[in-house]
């Protein structure tokens, strides 16, 4: 952009006028408004379109987040000379059966202790009447007897919405069923034609366009990649001590607890939020108030060494987004997409701040205000330099006294070494 004409004034030793600097301060005010109008007009657009084409968007997304858990496996299996067609589909049929396996594990418990819940639901029912009959409530009996038979009747009036709510429900559960099958071929897909997308998009794009987008997508992918398999470490901790903590406490459905607070994890803050609560409750229907209370008291430790220890060593940066940022994530991913929407909006989130991270990077490195690498540039060149150590180390000890060349040679002309090196 030109320099504007007060600074090319102030450059030859003239000073302007005031008029003049408030009229080129509201030039510049105008044309930024503008940039921005056009700016926030193409996000609008692009959101309509989100929410239009959401059956389409939702199992490209949700495959996206099968395959960065489905990709490492994919790649071990590679390179010990499987083919990745089989490799893809022995992964993910693997996963198919531990999920199948934990919900057919889960269903008998539900349905055994069902009763039990439902006893102690009537039982803190009792209780709930006898504190509003006792001060300083002071309800009669008639007067409890009137509010619940209000109840019944706003239940009995509402009985045709309800009856579409379950008609919606099950429409609901049907797209789910859809959208998830419509996920796996897509993460299948992703996985096994993975590793040729980026040189085709380099291709494609050109070679400093590509360069960019190649560069933003290996960085999106690694973010989001850690992101799921960090959070499912995390969910697994949460899960066995709880779970176990659940057990000794004597609380009922334990084990599908448990599961829930392991997929609680993937939507941070408000997902173990939304399952201890759950938890408590429970405790405190079945159990009463002072297991409610421990079970509360575990479940508090257990997030306290979670945000402060595990997750600390589990993440390293983490995601770089501030915590207000992760609930308001959330709670627009909620209100647009519902529980779907909550699942994808911290990953969603986490790839647009990695893009926005990248811009910035570039930005900092045309206006010469970049000084020093990046951590993740310190670290690529710190696994850089392990790598090339462990590749002189391999080669000096299998040429034994051979000259430099000679062993630059040998490990070239090698698959195994240029493997390994």
């Amino acid at each position: 952009m030109d320099e504007a004409p007060a600074s090319r004034d102030i450059a030859r030793g003239v000073t302007p006028s005031r008029g003049h600097l408030i009229g080129e301060g509201l030039a510049w005010t105008a044309r930024w408004s503008l940039r921005f109008l056009l700016v926030a007009a193409a996000v609008t657009v692009v959101g309509f379109l989100v929410v239009a084409l959401w059956d389409v968007v939702f199992p490209v997304f949700l495959g996206l987040v099968i395959a960065t858990v489905v990709e490492p496996p994919v790649t071990w299996l590679r390179n010990r000379r499987v083919p990745g067609v089989l490799a893809t589909a022995l992964v993910l049929l693997l996963g198919l059966a531990a999920l199948g396996g934990i919900v057919a594990l889960i269903a008998p418990s539900v349905a055994g202790q069902a009763p039990q819940i439902a006893q102690g639901a009537v039982g803190g029912v009792q209780q709930v009447q006898g504190w509003l009959q006792g001060p300083p409530f002071n309800l009669g009996a008639s007067q409890i007897g009137q509010y619940i038979q209000a109840a019944t009747q706003r239940l009995q009036e509402s009985a045709g919405q309800i009856a579409t709510g379950v008609l919606t429900g099950l429409t609901t559960v049907a797209n789910s069923v859809v959208n998830g099958v419509l996920a796996l071929v897509l993460a299948f897909l992703f996985v096994k034609d993975g590793p040729k997308f980026l040189p085709w998009l380099h291709r494609f794009a050109g070679p400093t366009s590509g360069d960019h987008l190649a560069e933003v997508g290996a960085r999106s992918w690694l973010r989001l990649g850690g992101f799921i398999r960090s959070q499912a470490l995390i969910g697994f901790v949460d899960a066995v001590f709880i779970g176990v903590g659940l057990v000794v406490f004597g609380v009922p459905l334990a084990l599908p607890l448990a599961v829930l607070t392991f997929f609680g994890a993937f939507i941070p803050i408000v997902g173990s939020l939304v399952a201890g609560a759950l938890s408590v409750l429970i405790a405190l229907v079945v159990k009463g108030v002072g297991t409610a209370i421990g079970v509360l008291i575990l479940i508090l430790v257990v997030q306290q060494v979670e945000g402060n220890l595990l997750q600390p060593l589990v993440q390293g940066r983490g995601l770089g987004l501030n915590s207000a940022i992760v609930i308001l994530a959330v709670t627009a991913g909620t209100s647009l997409a519902g529980i779907a929407g909550a699942f994808l909006a911290v990953p969603v989130a986490a790839v647009i701040a990695e893009v926005l991270r990248y811009f910035g990077e570039q930005i900092d490195l045309r206006t010469g205000e970049q000084d020093k690498p990046s951590e993740d540039a310190v670290a690529t060149m710190q696994d850089d330099e392990t790598e090339e150590d462990r590749g002189d180390t391999d080669t000096a000890d299998e040429t034994g006294t051979s000259g430099t060349s000679g062993a630059s040679g040998t490990s070239a002309s090698t698959p195994g070494a240029a493997a390994g090196g």
